[in-house]
């Protein structure tokens, strides 16, 4: 056999070796865990414990690494609660390998594969994921509408929800309309904003109040919950019945005036609708000394408008034998939502021809006296 040949010869042998002791290293280290095909939704973190096992004969170290893991997912691989990226085992050994891995919340529905690798050997592992996956916020109450009058307030529960795998810090925002005041109360306490665990809820508490003069309606109150990466709205409704509120006075505030006995006195009265809703038909009626007469002019105001003012003319006279002092007229304007009224005084003073007539009685005995005086005072 030539030098050449006996040279081949070797070579081939020594290739044969070397395939078949890299053969018995793959076979020697081998990965284990009993859950190789697992099923859950979206967001969910997997825990695998995974054994290592060295069946050989002599110590065996390798690397450890986890490959084709799909775009999004994150791990996290330990050994005794150490990152190791290569391992060593004596013969006949085993050890524990801890690997979490964090499916994303915003992920297609579909079966997903990666592989955890000791050396040249591969464990492949594969996850289901059963519907698709969302990656948002969530703010939902079970009562969005609320009804009341304009001295209500409106207090709505709703829950915000971190579907992310993050935690978020939330700013509370509102854009109601103009004059209307929203204060939130997230767990109970006044902030304008909020932290949020992954996957996690709190309440929040929205207190709603309406302005002084809003008319009746319907209103649309739109709230948010913003952070960085996501953001949720809320429409609340509110619906303002209106109030029914009437109010009666003088155009200058005097609720005192004077008048002569069988005269007469026209008052003017402003009438003033104060609630939030229209008010129809007001009706107006007296209270009264004896034989006093009343009449409105008008009777009545077919309709006033929310915030809207009138003025009545209430036509007062006076009894012919009303003797001089105070007197007091209650006017009072009506509709069967409501009620308003006051107390006018008049003053009633003697005419003057009266007056001249006691001065004229008074003079006529003052001027008998002194007759009588004169006349029987010297006997």
């Amino acid at each position: 056999m030539s030098n050449g040949t006996h040279h081949s010869g070797r070579a081939i042998i020594a290739a044969v070796i070397f395939l078949l002791t890299g053969w018995g290293l793959q076979a020697q280290v081998t990965l284990y865990t009993p859950y190789s095909r697992v099923a859950v939704p979206p967001g969910k973190t997997l825990k695998y414990s995974i054994e290592a096992k060295n069946n050989g004969s002599t110590r065996q170290t390798f690397n450890l690494a986890v490959s084709s893991m799909p775009s999004g997912w994150t791990y996290d691989m330990k050994v005794d609660g150490w990152d190791v990226k290569q391992l060593s085992l004596l013969p006949k050994s085993k050890k524990k390998i801890t690997l979490e891995v964090n499916v994303p919340y915003k992920i297609k529905k579909g079966t997903y594969r990666f592989r955890v690798t000791a050396g040249s050997y591969s464990l492949p592992l594969y996850v289901d994921v059963a519907q698709e996956g969302k990656y948002k916020t969530e703010f939902t109450t079970k009562q969005d509408n609320m009804q009341g009058t304009s001295r209500s307030s409106f207090t709505f529960n709703a829950d915000l929800k971190n579907v992310t795998g993050e935690k978020q810090r939330y700013s509370l925002q509102a854009h109601p309309p103009r004059g209307w005041r929203v204060i939130f109360r997230p767990n109970y306490k006044q902030a304008t904003s909020v932290e949020v665990e992954p996957n996690q809820k709190i309440n929040v508490t929205i207190d709603v109040k309406p302005p002084q003069e809003v008319k009746a309606g319907k209103y649309n109150i739109p709230v948010r919950a913003v952070s960085g990466n996501t953001s949720a709205v809320l429409n609340l409704e509110v619906e303002i019945t209106g109030t029914f509120e009437l109010d009666l006075t003088t155009p200058t505030g005097l609720v005192s005036g004077h008048i002569t006995a069988g005269g007469e006195d026209d008052v003017t009265l402003l009438v003033r609708n104060t609630g939030s809703a229209p008010l129809q038909n007001i009706s107006f009626r007296s209270t009264k000394p004896a034989k006093w007469e009343v009449s409105f002019e008008p009777k009545t105001l077919e309709e006033l408008g929310a915030g809207q003012s009138m003025e009545v003319t209430a036509k007062i006279k006076a009894w012919k034998k009303a003797v001089a002092g105070d007197y007091i007229v209650n006017l009072t304007a009506y509709t069967p939502e409501s009620t308003a009224k006051i107390a006018y005084r008049l003053t009633v003073r003697t005419p003057m021809l009266m007056g001249w007539l006691g001065i004229l009685v008074i003079l006529i005995a003052l001027g008998l006296v002194y007759y009588l005086i004169k006349k029987y005072g010297r006997r």
